[in-house]
């Protein structure tokens, strides 16, 4: 999936839709040197009046004054500050426009200001008063204030959004910024404007920015504010998705676990407690936009934000309370008056004047559309692909689909915002996934996890006695009902293939150490004890994955066969199973498979005391669902059963309880807490279960994302210089036999130039010294298109091209095939089919060979001459990068 493909949708959006144009009569700005810019002295014209405004030389305008007193200022003062100019023209064609016009915004200090009135100036004719308001700071001043531009606003009616009185189409992609690092931020933006985005979206996720009630934090890759800021000073706008539910496979939906534990409390419904702790979180977020001059009337880029998410799933299972905390949320929301609209996704009963949404592959088939005709069509989340989950293939969704559904929501449903989720997906960093959800998030989305850019049927089509051949679930445009001008299954896009190279081996043994994690044996010295089996992630207060079950059994030599069998049912994700200190086995469950996972397996007993140690591990929370607070976790029953007499259950003895690992709790994955155990050589260590590993590595040279190969690993974490980029578990293998994830992103932002220190923890086992530093990037690039192709987004020509570029710096080095003709195939089997021009390749490499990239027009011309007249033609180009 590419983002070329998503500019070429824009390109098509902006051909279905049909908008208010821009007030006329005004260029802006002016240009430099005008006598605007340098404030004016030209002394001409009159000024008199009507029934509807002041009259400066035969233009109707409207004035904002200020009251200022010259005696409070100084003539420095008044001759050397910035000023704030803003012009206001009243259009004579439309009564009902006001077009304002700001030269420059600054955030300034109050102190002692002047008025000075600059004279009109020409603009097409008309004459304007200009108002200059100027300002100053006064030595001793400390308060700021943000300044609105007049004229900024944001609507909407049953078309589209409206900002600044013109309807806008919005294309939009979803990326998170706790998902990503600052320092990947700008490139990100960057490369999603190229691609054709308006509008970044991303929700706000509470349980990061207040982990522990009343402590926030908004720094590293929480600073909310400075993402936004990177998206504004990159010319696009924002959706602000406050939620504060947001789901997103991320860990307990957004919430943080403290809510848990609030008494009283329902989620998500008309309960005081619940209601209470999401105001005071929305009001922070909507007050520190707000102080930060974040909302388009502000001059910011918030042109819409979101109030909960997905609601309309659960609703029905909370009866009357359901509607009730609707229209609650809803006026909640609209009353923190942002300046902008408010929408709730997958809400059809959002209440005025809050917009209902849709979220789905196919919004122009499912959405039941807005539920007033004053409010517009907008799809929230149009899926790029499918979420990764451990122990399942990754699900691409192509180009062609994306294509044909943006093009049908806007055709059927009248759409005129589509935010693609994701565009960026991002990393999972640390214990932030879902359940079951992979580290990885969406690495199909068109910009990859390591911001990458990353054969169909042809059946015929009888119209009006015209035979065409159309790709089967396109919408094509046909040109005076018989030439086939533009199919949604025939995009123009670019494709590349991503390489990972291995750029260093951890296989020297001597440069690992070890430390095996100690099951714990002693009762008395348990963190909990009680007689009954505790609720996992009460008590773990989901700051870990993992949680010790402990418990003495006594066997009497009475009791005859020293053989029995161990019987453990559990609603956690994973089990391992100790007694006596000795490793008796492991279950699993995943994502679609029943909620219980059992453990069933013959152990060894000793005469007299046992010990049971059972490690209950969880891959991720919960992230949806109705009364998510009343979930259950962890080990439910356990029983041993010697021979032919009845189950002993053990569900009321005296169990004790050890949250989280001791490796954890000393923070062994820390340069400091290395220090804190005892490491030994790995030896024969490897393939042991619930072992720490650490090594050193150097930081791969260049620009390249980095990458590590976890393949011989089996199931854990994994840390560099402190910070886990996540959890990783390569042994529960997908159905084609392939892990779900083998490579893991160490940002760079991550890294040292040397002496990396790499920790892992293995439940499972594993052997850590066939791990690879790997650099990942896009080594070969392909595009192809045909005679009816629309043209690139980029391109201002209406000749379809082919476009390839190299990503990271690389030049096109070689051109692998090139055909213009009939080629057979796609970008990755391909051949000449029975048309071809000979010219063909060298063509090709005297436009691109040596170059980042390269534009090939789709044209006879450009190859010698029609190598086959009466043939559709494409070009197909498939070139390297180094």
């Amino acid at each position: 999936m590419k983002a070329a493909v998503l500019a070429v949708v824009l390109f098509i959006g902006v051909a279905l839709w049909s908008s208010s144009s821009p007030a006329a009569g005004c260029e802006w700005p002016p240009a430099a040197g005008t006598k605007e810019e340098e404030g004016g002295d030209d002394q001409r014209g009159e000024v008199t009046y009507d029934g509807r405004a002041l009259i400066v030389n035969g233009s109707r305008v409207m004035l904002f004054s200020g009251e200022i007193h010259y005696p409070r200022s100084t003539p420095e003062q008044q001759n050397n500050t910035p000023f704030l100019i803003i012009q206001l023209v009243i259009d004579d064609n439309d009564h009902r426009k006001v077009v304002a016009y700001v030269l420059s915004v600054k955030h300034f200090v109050l102190g002692y200001p002047q008025l000075k009135i600059g004279h009109g100036v020409d603009m097409r004719g008309s004459m304007v008063i200009t108002a200059a308001l100027v300002v100053v700071a006064a030595a001793a001043a400390a308060a700021e204030s943000r300044w609105a531009e007049v004229g900024r606003e944001v609507t909407y009616d049953g078309r589209a959004l409206v900002v600044s009185g013109a309807r806008r189409m919005f294309f939009s992609g979803d990326m998170h910024y706790a998902r990503s690092t600052p320092e990947m931020w700008p490139k990100l933006i960057t490369k999603a404007k190229s691609g054709g985005l308006d509008v970044i979206q991303t929700y706000v996720f509470w349980n990061v920015h207040e982990p522990i009630q009343g402590q926030y934090n908004f720094e590293g890759r929480y600073d909310l504010v400075k993402f936004i800021r990177e998206i504004q000073a990159q010319g696009l706008y924002v959706s602000l998705r406050i939620g504060p539910f947001v789901e997103a496979e991320w860990k307990y939906g957004g919430f943080p676990f403290w809510l848990h534990d609030v008494p009283s409390i329902t989620f998500r419904s008309d309960n005081e407690p619940f209601k209470q702790h999401m105001q005071n979180f929305v009001t922070k977020i909507v007050t520190m936009m707000k102080h930060e001059g974040l909302y388009y009337p502000q001059g910011g880029p918030i042109i819409i934000s979101q109030v909960e998410n997905e609601y309309q799933m659960i609703e029905p299972a909370f009866g009357a309370s359901g509607p009730r905390y609707v229209r609650w949320a809803a006026a909640m929301a609209v009353g923190l008056q942002t300046g902008v609209p408010w929408m709730m996704c997958k809400q059809n009963d959002a209440p005025d004047p809050v917009i209902n949404t849709c979220n789905g592959l196919i919004c122009g088939e499912t959405f039941v559309g807005p539920n007033s005709p004053n409010k517009p069509a907008l799809w929230t989340e149009n899926w790029t692909s499918r979420y990764p989950i451990y122990g399942n293939d990754t699900k691409m969704r192509a180009p062609e689909d994306i294509a044909f559904a943006v093009a049908l929501f806007i055709a059927r449903k009248k759409g005129s915002y589509v935010s693609y989720y994701m565009y960026h997906g991002g990393t999972n960093f640390g214990r932030f996934a879902a359940s079951y959800v992979t580290t990885s998030y969406y690495d199909g989305a068109p910009l990859d996890e390591y911001v990458n850019f990353d054969q169909h049927n042809t059946p015929k089509v009888e119209f009006r006695n015209i035979s065409l051949e159309l790709a089967p679930k396109s919408i094509s445009v046909l040109s005076d009902c018989r030439s086939v001008v533009f199919e949604t299954a025939k995009v123009n896009a670019q494709h590349g293939s991503r390489t990972a190279n291995a750029v260093q081996s951890l296989n020297d043994i001597n440069n690992w150490k070890a430390f095996i994690e100690p099951v714990p044996q002693d009762l008395s010295k348990s963190m909990y004890t009680g007689n009954q089996l505790f609720e996992q992630l009460t008590t773990t207060k989901d700051e870990t994955d993992y949680l010790w079950y402990i418990v003495s059994y006594k066997n009497r030599a009475s009791d005859g066969n020293q053989i029995a069998r161990l019987y453990v049912k559990s609603l956690a994700h994973i089990l391992h199973a100790f007694v006596n200190n000795e490793y008796v086995g492991s279950v699993h469950g995943s994502h679609d498979g029943p909620r219980n996972i059992v453990l069933n397996t013959h152990i060894s007993l000793k005469e007299g005391d046992n010990t049971i140690s059972l490690l209950s591990v969880m891959v991720g929370s919960p992230d949806s669902g109705a009364y998510m607070e009343r979930r259950t976790f962890g080990i439910q029953t356990v029983g041993i059963q010697q021979g032919q007499q009845p189950m002993h259950l053990l569900n009321n003895d005296l169990w004790g309880y050890q949250v989280g690992l001791f490796g954890e709790k000393d923070s062994i994955y820390t340069q400091e807490g290395t220090y804190s155990v005892r490491w030994m050589d790995i030896n024969n260590l490897t393939y042991h279960p619930l072992t720490w590993y650490k090594t050193t590595f150097a930081t791969p040279l260049g620009n390249d994302a980095v990458t590590l190969n976890l393949t011989s690993m089996g199931k854990g974490e994994v840390w560099v210089n402190g910070e886990s980029i996540g959890r990783y578990w390569v042994s529960f293998k997908a159905p084609s036999g392939q892990p779900s994830q083998s490579l893991y992103h160490i940002p760079r932002g991550f890294l040292t130039p040397k002496d990396n220190l790499l920790v892992l923890v293995e439940e499972m086992g594993g052997d850590p010294i066939q791990i690879t530093v790997n650099t990942m990037s896009v080594t070969t690039v392909c595009g192809n298109a045909d005679e009816f192709s629309v043209p690139p987004l980029q391109s201002r020509g209406k000749v379809p091209k082919v476009r390839i570029w190299c990503q990271g710096g690389k030049r096109i080095s070689s051109i692998e095939f090139a055909s213009y003709g009939n080629p057979v195939g796609d970008c990755r089997s391909f051949r000449i089919g029975s048309c071809h021009a000979e010219s063909s390749e060298s063509v090709v490499k005297q436009s691109c060979i040596g170059r980042r990239g390269c534009s090939i027009p789709v044209m006879p011309a450009k190859f010698g001459g029609d190598p086959c007249p009466g043939i559709q033609k494409s070009l197909l180009v498939v070139a390297d990068c180094r």
